[in-house]
């Protein structure tokens, strides 16, 4: 998912600060040590005749760990070297806000991070109550689930037990992406920073299948299925943020924008429904058709897929060698502009 701004309640846990919310803090802090005090050693799950499933999951992450840092140069670490069990199928509720009338995020501010566009709560409630006070603010609010998050090396980021049930494609993608965070960390650039590793987590977990399974395989032709359904709906969102962005940029008044926000979001989600089956090969994005749709929500997609096709450009002239390509992310640092800077790198290495 991202990096978290758990990692500062965890960091900060020993004292309470209005500047950093010392009731966020504790909560989230005390919640977090409760989870990581829990975990087990991986090996420990496969002592007394272990079920072949927990075998297969163990024997699956340790060999995505090693594909990680062996053939694409991520940073060793005891990351998901240890498992807890819980009783949801998510690790936490995070909360992002936008301006109802224009793309602007709502971001909070935390020390060793930066500005950070979400806000993660480890109970739902406390994630809903922190979009009804931005709601107060007249933001338009998106709540969802999250299945994991990076503490840069903080601590050990550990497994959950909804992830024995994801596919090797999801596993390798999950892992990856958080050991990417966990190696290459830029300052106050969290869009650049998910952006990237969006990008590698999903390469990586490609390039993955293909050397364990096979280019032909089932599990790949699967992942290759899955990729183009994402790359329609995300090509479909951002048309849909452009055709909003008209309407924000305009000298309407706010009232208008408003309204015609409303009339583009609800003709898109007609056209969505009506097109559905020609454009998708799975049922997976058919809850956009009759979800409330907001800023927030669509804000997401310029957070996470905004810089991909450069990143896509960058990397087919890195001759898409992804070893190549981290290595190139590994000079970037916090000064300037990251995207520039990755472009020069990769100039200068051709």
């Amino acid at each position: 998912m991202s990096i978290a701004p758990f990692i500062i309640a965890l960091a900060t846990l020993g004292f309470c600060s209005c500047l950093f919310s010392a009731c966020y803090t504790l909560t989230q802090g005390a919640a977090m040590i409760g989870f990581l005090r829990r975990g087990v050693p991986l090996e420990s799950l496969l002592a007394h005749n272990a079920p072949d499933e927990t075998v297969r999951f163990v024997e699956q992450v340790e060999d995505i760990r090693r594909f990680a840092v062996e053939e694409l140069g991520l940073k060793p670490t005891k990351n998901y070297t240890r498992y807890v069990e819980i009783e949801r199928n998510y690790l936490a509720a995070v909360v992002s806000a936008s301006a109802k009338d224009s793309f602007t995020r709502y971001q909070w501010w935390f020390p060793i991070v930066g500005k950070v566009p979400y806000k993660g709560f480890f109970n739902p409630d406390d994630a809903k109550k922190e979009g009804a006070k931005l709601q107060q603010k007249d933001l338009d609010v998106w709540i969802r689930p999250v299945e994991a998050f990076s503490t840069l090396g903080w601590f050990r980021d550990p497994l959950y037990s909804f992830m024995k049930d994801y596919p090797a494609s999801r596993l390798a993608d999950l892992i990856i992406h958080e050991s990417f965070h966990a190696t290459i960390f830029l300052h106050d650039h969290v869009q650049f920073n998910e952006e990237l590793a969006e990008f590698i987590g999903n390469e990586g977990a490609r390039l993955y299948i293909e050397k364990k399974y096979g280019a032909d395989s089932v599990l790949m032709r699967e992942m290759i299925a899955q990729e183009e359904d994402s790359a329609r709906f995300v090509s479909f969102i951002q048309s849909l943020i452009a055709e909003l962005n008209l309407i924000y940029t305009s000298t309407e008044p706010r009232e208008e924008k408003l309204a015609r926000k409303t009339e583009i979001i609800k003709a898109a989600q007609e056209r969505f429904a009506e097109d559905y089956q020609t454009m998708f090969k799975s049922e997976r994005y058919w809850a956009f058709a009759t979800m409330e749709i907001n800023n927030a929500y669509l804000e997401l997609y310029n957070l996470y897929y905004e810089g991909n096709s450069r990143l896509k450009e960058l990397y087919a002239a890195s001759g898409s060698d992804i070893h190549k390509f981290i290595a190139a992310a590994k000079q970037l640092n916090a000064k300037g502009k990251p995207m520039e800077q990755l472009e020069s790198i990769m100039r200068n290495e051709e």
